[in-house]
């Protein structure tokens, strides 16, 4: 039997590296045939009604095919992909595992919304940027390479190998869980918004359909399918990304490269800036809206007074209508009205609470948008309250840059890519592959967000409401949130206060607020599709295999073939995937917020006890214990404190207010730090003492 040389693996592993470059390069070839297809078709006339779902139903089937083509049983190939993808591969596909729903659809609205730096209670849009990419800069220096060298499956596996013992490997899983959920659930969400809007059925029928790709990838082949549909995946997105942003940047200033470019549109918003602040219309329009918040502050003081007095009017309303005989579809509006009052005095009070808010909100300057360029809101050296609202602004910035940082460390389906890297230095190319790829598309985001708000200041504003796209109705139909526009003041004319954006629409929106072809449409919402689908798979395998092999399995009493370990996951892979679509469902929050607390979450499980584990011999496995379980609780509690639907718990259940000012989804910034103090105490604590040396008496 004669042994294969060293030349002879070199020269398959070239073969195979060369196999996969022509792979690629004919499927990107493919890619943009299919995009010079249908942009043909659509000036022979196809219609927008086929357009949209044709990019549904073919993105979604390349994923599927390349799901079922690399399905397996093979624990090795099903959850490390067999330990042979390339660093340029494994790049791509962390880079389209992390370009998740919140990359592509949210980060360039966060920038839009809040600016650079945001608001007293906001963060702005660039802590997510420089979180989120110094963030890689410590999983490739601390934590990715020490875990490849170890050869493991899961997250959980290395508190096992490290620590010991049951604990430390079941509250890791847990903790995989609860992070990877949240973050799943803000996926699926994205993927019933591009859905619905695609084919224009219903938010929850958008959901499943998108649900039956991404169960496809994942259910059947694991993570050797999932990495191969991921580098599909950040092709899409990344035409998807870069097509709209370059042709805006063409359009307004004549050169494609947006990142160099958009410098230019960030006076010229300066500019329009001052002149909607010194806009006697808009004035009108934050007097409006201060009125509405008022009357609804008045009515919160009697609530019950109020809502009756409000079906008392529209009561009256219907009466008066039907008594001057006016048209059907008046009583019918008006009856709608009427059945949509809230059903009792605390949905009242909720609703008119939110609503007042609001209105306070809208009542502001530009709409309550800070000012696009501002370092920070207020001013160090003004009035007592803006040196207030400059120290609460900055403070969250650096809060969130740190959650999101630290966060990006211990998120365990991240992590779990660079165990599919052959060695150890492959782990540390791949992480330098991802922040390449990633980097393609964070310096395009905020280039975006100004030549977007540029489109709306410049064109939109000042627009008859006659005269509207008819997109608008559009998205304002898939959910108003995304999108509403009033006249407010009654001139039929759009002013800047009047328009709402949800930060969930501006990339969405960019093709048809820019006026490209609807197959550009197309292709951004197939690019969303592509970023949520991508992580949803990471993120289901990651909580299947937490579910199965570290808990159910880690019992040693439950004996099964590798096989079968495999068939369990597969099944459980299914049952998350229908309770995430669920929760989505049922829209609990915007897509940045839910995957924003799930970075604190992970930072403040994981990576207090994982760094010490990896560079400190002497953590113990109680202070490993203590500290992951001290880290989660401080962020588990301060999250849910501040959830509004838990109000009704007891007064000393709850957070007294803000610590420090910091808001609930940088709740890290207080896990972190208690999670690292209390490991090192308790390690300092509960460590060995030192063999005594044996002193041995000669008679």
């Amino acid at each position: 039997m004669s042994e294969r040389g060293p030349t002879t693996v070199q020269d398959e592993e070239r073969a195979y590296l060369w196999r996969l470059h022509r792979i690629l390069a004919l499927y990107v070839v493919g890619v943009l045939a299919f995009l010079a297809l249908m942009t043909w078709a659509e000036r022979q006339g196809l219609s927008r009604h086929w357009i949209g779902p044709i990019f549904l139903f073919l993105t979604v089937m390349v994923y599927a095919g390349i799901g079922v083509y690399g399905r397996t049983s093979d624990p090795e190939d099903y959850y490390v992909a067999g330990r042979r993808i390339p660093p340029v591969y494994n790049g791509m596909a962390s880079a389209a595992d992390w370009m998740s729903a919140a990359s592509f659809i949210s980060l360039s609205g966060a920038l839009y919304l809040q600016g650079f730096a945001g608001t007293p209670g906001q963060a702005g849009g660039l802590a997510y940027l420089l979180g989120w990419t110094g963030g890689f800069c410590l999983v490739a220096m601390l934590i990715a390479p020490h875990l490849r060298a170890m050869g493991l499956y899961t997250v959980p596996d290395f508190f096992h190998v490290r620590f010991g013992g049951r604990w430390p490997r079941i509250i890791a899983a847990l903790a995989a869980v609860l992070c990877s959920f949240t973050y799943v659930v803000a996926q699926i969400y994205g993927v019933g918004l591009i859905a619905s809007r695609l084919t224009g059925v219903q938010f929850e029928i958008g959901i499943m359909l998108g649900l039956g790709g991404v169960l496809l990838c994942s259910f059947l082949g694991g993570m050797r399918a999932i990495t191969w549909t991921q580098v599909a995946q950040y092709v899409v997105l990344l035409l998807a990304f870069l097509i709209p942003v370059s042709w805006l940047a063409y359009k307004q200033l004549g050169n494609p490269l947006a990142p160099l470019v958009y410098g230019t549109q960030i006076s010229k918003i300066a500019d329009l800036e001052a002149q909607l602040l010194d806009s006697a219309a808009e004035h009108q329009v934050m007097l409006t809206y201060l009125q509405r918040a008022r009357d609804l502050e008045e009515r919160l003081k009697d609530v019950d007074l109020a809502l009756e007095r409000e079906r008392e009017k529209g009561r009256e309303r219907i009466r008066a209508l039907r008594a001057a005989n006016a048209e059907v579809g008046l009583i019918v509006s008006a009856s709608r009205e009427l059945s949509s009052l809230p059903r009792d005095a605390a949905a009242a009070r909720e609703r008119w609470t939110r609503e007042m808010r609001e209105n306070y909100e809208r009542a502001r300057p530009l709409g309550g948008l800070p000012q696009h360029s501002q370092a920070y809101a207020g001013d160090p050296n003004g009035s007592p309250q803006e040196q207030s609202d400059y120290e609460l602004s900055r403070r969250n910035f650096l809060a969130l840059m740190f959650c999101l940082m630290v966060g990006t460390a211990g998120l365990p389906h991240l992590l779990t890519r660079y165990y599919t890297s052959p060695t150890v230095s492959g782990a540390r190319a791949s992480v330098g592959w991802s922040l390449f790829f990633i980097a393609l598309l964070y310096l395009s985001a905020p280039a975006l967000a100004v030549l977007v708000k540029f489109e709306v200041m410049q064109n939109l504003v000042g627009s008859s409401f006659e005269a509207l796209p008819t997109w608008m109705a559009q998205w304002a139909r898939v959910d108003s949130s995304l999108l509403s526009v009033e006249d407010v003041n009654g001139d039929g004319i759009v002013q800047f206060g009047e328009i709402r954006l949800g930060a969930d629409l501006i990339m969405l929106a960019t093709p048809e607020l820019g006026g490209m072809p609807y197959v550009v449409s197309g292709l951004v919402a197939a690019g969303g599709l592509a970023a949520a689908l991508s992580t949803a798979d990471g993120l289901l395998l990651t909580i299947s295999n937490a579910l199965v092999r570290d808990l159910y399995f880690h019992d040693p009493q439950r004996r099964a073939s590798p096989e079968q370990r495999v068939i369990l996951t597969k099944f459980t892979l299914l049952a998350v995937a229908l309770s995430a679509a669920f929760v989505a469902a049922l829209k609990p929050s915007e897509i940045l917020p839910m995957v924003s607390a799930s970075f604190s979450l992970a930072a403040s499980a994981f990576v207090p006890a994982m760094v010490l584990g990896i560079f400190w011999r002497g953590t113990t496995r109680q202070g490993a214990v203590a500290g992951m379980l001290g880290g989660l609780a401080i962020a588990v509690y301060y999250m849910l404190s501040h959830v509004p639907v838990l109000q009704f718990l007891p007064r000393w259940l709850m957070a007294d207010g803000l610590w420090f000012g910091i808001q609930p989804i940088s709740a890290g910034v207080f896990g972190v730090p208690f999670g690292l103090v209390l490991t090192l105490l308790v390690s300092w604590i509960t460590r060995p003492a030192p063999a005594m040396p044996v002193i041995r008496s000669e008679m």
